[in-house]
């Protein structure tokens, strides 16, 4: 394409190009009528996203070319250069439809011709900028429990940023997140789609110790191929392959049992596609992550990770994890999955009391109470005031869930809904971390059982490990509140960001890359988005 398009722009010629352009502006500003030129009148033209935008730019900088001039050579080759990497990236390529690009360039005749394609690569530029600053899509718009807000570059700043750039490819390289794990899940990208062929399937419904034949030796050859176990003319399912499936497992999430039951054989079983799908949903988070920061901090430096599909919490300091528990979500239903938001943890309250939400008091205790008045006693009737009101003096009957008027509250005791603890990172979703006397819960795989709030399997240590920083003796100063019985909170004195995610495929701490089970959907959806916004992906089959 270079050559060829060059040879025709020095033909009208490059240099001349930009000299007949000054020129016809200059006589159209004598000119009675003002005409515009033809380049100036294509740049006016430009209809769709970032036409004001593209229209202010050109004429800030006189309508000199930007892309198509000889001495924007070096420009032009690295816009193409990124856009041809789009794919790598799981980026949807005809969004930006660099075969489309090359071939006005070849076909460009005229100088209204190249207005025209100074203004689709304007454009083309914009969108892959803006795409791998804050992600392709609107998170929003992809499920409605996606709360992150990326940010996209301002369109002419970042115009502004590109045409100061001594090295317009290294600019373009830098555009990507700098994140160590959106490396990773780039690399496992390429890697997925080198794999032409799916392995045979796993048949068996489960594999144990001292198991022999055809299954085990399937069982053998995948874990030898992912890696958890270096090669061997194994055929018994002995302690060596045990150990093997424990490794396969705790990267995972799943219960590290060595048994292989049917939840192990189903993640042995995904099929590359299904991997690719799981990336490239992870790789736009990461985007969008990117683009989000919060309060200008982006992760921060230290920060709590909340991994919904993993059904974990963690503390990362300074890119490592140094606290880790297990955590329930909300249950996977329309009203109570968890969502996905990033805020700042202010305070915890040690001996909570339990404002029950309003959702739950219209569709769960309201009824109960009309039909018993003395119906979950454990809970208070609060007035707007927030004052406790006698029971006897409310006719729960006469009210609708839209006109009871009062709200309902655990007071701190030790069988309250929300334990010792709770973490407050305030928010208008009333969504926070918090113990619970459910333990039981934690023993289960999966984990989606809340309304909507993250409920702690170890709070007391995740209190310690967050006080630590600001305190000599955190377990003293935690269990001082905890004595006394009333309800007290513990500022953080250096606010704690927290992020509430949702990734089914991420790099362990080993460098493999994990995945989870898409436990409501959502990556679903947003591959579906990604195709729709033109991203090549196979249809799947089987």
């Amino acid at each position: 394409m270079g050559r060829n398009f060059f040879a025709r722009a020095r033909s009208f010629g490059g240099a001349v190009l930009v000299a007949a352009l000054t020129g016809a502006l200059t006589g159209a500003a004598h000119a009675q009528d003002r005409r515009l030129t033809a380049f100036s009148a294509s740049i006016a033209a430009v209809q769709g996203d970032f036409a004001p935008q593209i229209a202010a730019f050109y004429q800030a900088r006189g309508f000199a070319p930007f892309w198509t001039d000889d001495q924007e050579r070096a420009r032009l080759q690295a816009l193409f250069a990124a856009l041809d990497q789009a794919p790598a990236h799981g980026l949807p390529m005809a969004r930006y439809d660099a075969a489309a690009l090359r071939g006005m360039a070849q076909t460009a005749r005229s100088i209204g011709d190249l207005g025209r394609l100074e203004a689709a690569l304007t454009a083309a530029f914009l969108h892959y900028a803006g795409d791998m600053a804050a992600g392709a899509l609107v998170p929003s718009q992809v499920d409605s429990g996606i709360l992150i807000e990326p940010r996209r570059p301002d369109p002419a700043a970042i115009l502004d940023a590109l045409a100061r750039a001594p090295d317009p490819a290294a600019f373009l390289r830098a555009l990507p997140p700098r994140m160590p794990a959106y490396t990773k899940l780039m690399a496992e990208l390429a890697a997925l789609r080198s794999k032409t062929a799916q392995s045979p399937p796993i048949s068996a419904a489960k594999l144990s110790l001292g198991q022999a034949g055809p299954q085990v030796i399937l069982l053998r050859d995948r874990l030898i191929a992912l890696g958890f176990m270096p090669q061997t003319a194994l055929a018994i399912y002995d302690g060596t392959l045990m150990r093997a499936v424990q490794r396969f497992q705790r990267a995972q999430g799943l219960n590290a049992d060595g048994l292989a039951g049917p939840s192990t054989i189903a993640q042995l079983n995904a099929a590359p596609l299904a991997r690719q799908a799981a990336v490239l949903a992870a790789l736009e988070r990461l985007r969008w992550q990117s683009g989000a920061g919060l309060h200008g901090a982006g992760l921060g430096a230290r920060h709590i990770w909340v991994n919904l599909p993993d059904f974990t919490a963690k503390i990362i300091d300074q890119g490592a994890v140094t606290f880790r528990t297990r955590v329930v979500i909300g249950k996977n239903t329309p009203d109570q999955r968890s969502p996905e938001f990033s805020d700042m943890m202010e305070y915890m309250a040690v001996n909570p009391s339990w404002g029950v939400p309003r959702s739950i008091i219209v569709k769960e205790y309201l009824p109960l109470l009309q039909a018993n008045p003395n119906a979950v006693a454990h809970l208070q009737v609060l007035d707007r005031n927030g004052r406790v009101v006698p029971r006897s003096t409310v006719n729960f009957a006469s009210y609708t869930s839209r006109s009871f008027p009062y709200g309902l509250r655990q007071p701190p005791s030790d069988g309250n809904a929300l334990g010792k603890v709770k973490f407050m990172f305030p928010n208008a979703h009333n969504i926070y971390l918090h113990d619970t006397p459910a333990k039981n819960l934690f023993d289960h795989e999966e984990r989606a059982y809340s309304h909507g709030c993250i409920r702690v399997a170890d709070p007391v240590d995740l209190a310690f490990a967050l006080l630590s920083a600001q305190s000599a003796d955190p377990r003293q100063e935690f269990q001082t509140a905890l004595d006394s019985g009333r309800e007290t909170n513990i500022s953080l004195q250096d606010q704690v960001p927290v992020h509430l995610v949702y990734f089914t495929a991420y790099p362990s701490r080993f460098d493999q890359v994990s995945y989870r089970a898409d436990v409501y959907g959502r990556d679903a959806k947003l591959l579906e988005a990604l195709i729709a916004a033109g991203l090549e992906f196979p249809a799947q089959s089987g």
